[in-house]
């Protein structure tokens, strides 16, 4: 009897030390990261003036990796033969845990930071008007604790991050999934810049399709012989009728938009090209699909109506997000322990002269945290939602916009080198270290969030909605940084971080 309550007294001591460290190493990270707080904002601020979109970010790749290496992590780059997808990863063994984000900008998007009145850096470049930069400081400040915690207090595992290229296309993602790249992960995390913190779970976003359709006819003199044309403009146009015509049998949760990219010469040439680039969604993966093959018909309909041909040229794909409840309450308890950045007079006042100029109601910045519950599925998508129906996922905004400001609008770039974005980047950073720390350590906590993985996918098999021959689109914006990257890189920040 003496000896099992000697044994009891050590096992109880053991747990009390267990728990006790792991506030330990909480507080390790965050003092790690406040003491790179100028590192994490010079390197989200390099990003912001590298201004890449999707599948450019050649020169904040580069910037990346080198970050990374110099913190020790392992770097690789060009999976799924996209150059600049990259992943870096450091540890070994079980648990892996792994981030999930973007660095991309978006085209036209340049201007000034600080400046309210438009002011672009270089006139028609890209910019970060969705504020992707920051995710770059805050995914490399975070894994720098995380890794000196974890040697220190000698924490097995291995952590890793997926920088992936254009998710403002809905590019990527698939195609890493594909390869196989978070096959062996247990778990994620995908963040993403906010106006303040967040997290949920259920389905996040919708399911969605892209793809461009080309019809090729014969050219004509629009009055002189007319009927020997096949005019492919006008397959176009009964595409678009017919697809019109069919909503009103469709479910109200589906969601279809186009732009006509080919739409002839002048008005005498019957025109022998046209071209139309359809998004079309819907709530889950399998109506998307079911939608898009409606679509697929009704352009073979417009071909045969016109007599000219169809190609389709697949663009991108994503399932919805679905976020884990089990690992959003996690989060949120981080989020509790953070909390939001103590904002200054200066900053609220930035805010509020902000949005008055923009004509918004003048709130200025938020206080407190976003109530926690299932988020409302949202209208949009991201090619983040692959990992997710793969791999248990949690989901993190921070604070490092100011609200009312839409991204995808050139003032949403005014304010992402502020010091409203660094101090959200130190917060975001915490959170995301102490997240990931929680599923590294609590072996508990990773088994529920894999249980409420099984019983969410449970009936739905992923099937990736892109067709087997889809290749990734490399060349996509290349044009346009070819002719606006010699003006750019005046503007480079060239400032090299050294993370301690």
């Amino acid at each position: 009897m003496k000896y099992r309550l000697i044994a009891l007294a050590v096992a109880s001591a053991f747990a009390f030390g267990a728990q006790a460290a792991t506030d330990e190493q909480k507080q390790m990270a965050y003092q790690s990261i406040e003491r790179n707080a100028a590192e994490i904002a010079t390197v989200s601020d390099a990003l912001y003036y590298y201004a890449e979109p999707g599948m450019q970010e050649f020169e904040s790749v580069k910037m990346l990796k080198e970050q990374l290496e110099s913190i020790g992590f392992k770097v690789e780059t060009g999976r799924a033969g996209m150059p600049t997808a990259l992943w870096a990863t450091w540890g070994s063994g079980k648990p892996h845990i792994a981030i999930v984000t973007e660095i991309d900008a978006l085209p036209e998007g340049s201007q000034t930071p600080g400046s309210m009145p438009r002011k672009p850096l270089v006139s028609g470049a890209p910019g970060h008007m969705e504020g992707h930069n920051v995710h770059g400081g805050v995914s490399v400040g975070a894994l720098n604790a995380v890794k000196q915690v974890m040697e220190k207090y000698k924490i097995p595992g291995t952590v890793s991050v997926s920088f992936g290229p254009a998710e403002e296309q809905l590019v990527s993602r698939p195609f890493l999934v594909r390869s196989g790249q978070y096959r062996d992960l247990d778990g994620a995390v995908i963040i993403h810049i906010g106006d303040n913190f967040s997290t949920g779970y259920g389905l996040q976003n919708y399911a969605a399709i892209s793809a461009k359709f080309a019809f090729r006819g014969k050219t004509a003199h629009g009055a002189v012989n007319p009927w020997e044309g096949k005019d492919a403009v006008d397959a176009v146009e009964l595409m678009d009728m017919g697809y019109n015509a069919i909503r009103e049998h469709m479910r109200p949760t589906q969601r279809a938009h186009r732009t006509i990219t080919a739409g002839g010469v002048q008005p005498n040439i019957i025109p022998d090209f046209g071209e139309i680039w359809w998004f079309v969604r819907d709530a889950n993966a399998p109506w998307a699909k079911e939608n898009f093959d409606k679509l697929v018909n009704i352009g073979k309909g417009a071909a045969l109506m016109t007599g000219t041909t169809m190609d389709m040229e697949f663009v991108a794909s994503a399932w919805p997000q679905l976020a884990n409840k089990v690992m959003a309450e996690a989060i949120q308890k981080n989020i509790d322990a953070v909390g939001l950045p103590k904002w200054s007079e200066e900053e609220h006042k930035f805010a509020k002269d902000f949005q008055t100029s923009l004509g918004l109601k003048p709130v200025g910045l938020n206080t407190q945290p976003l109530k926690f519950g299932q988020a409302q599925q949202s209208y949009s998508s991201n090619d983040s939602g692959d990992v997710t129906w793969n791999v248990p996922t949690g989901t993190l905004d921070f604070a490092a916009g100011i609200p009312l400001v839409t991204p995808h609008n050139w003032q949403a770039a005014v304010g992402k080198t502020s010091s409203i974005a660094h101090k959200g980047e130190v917060a975001g950073a915490k959170v995301l270290a102490g997240s990931i720390l929680d599923l590294l350590t609590d072996s508990d906590l990773l088994g529920r969030v894999k249980a409420q993985f099984r019983e969410d996918t449970k009936g739905t098999e992923y099937v990736s909605l892109m067709p087997p021959e889809a290749k990734p689109p490399v060349d996509m914006n290349r044009e346009m940084m070819e002719r606006v990257r010699p003006e750019m890189r005046k503007q480079y920040l060239n400032k090299v971080p050294q993370f301690k």
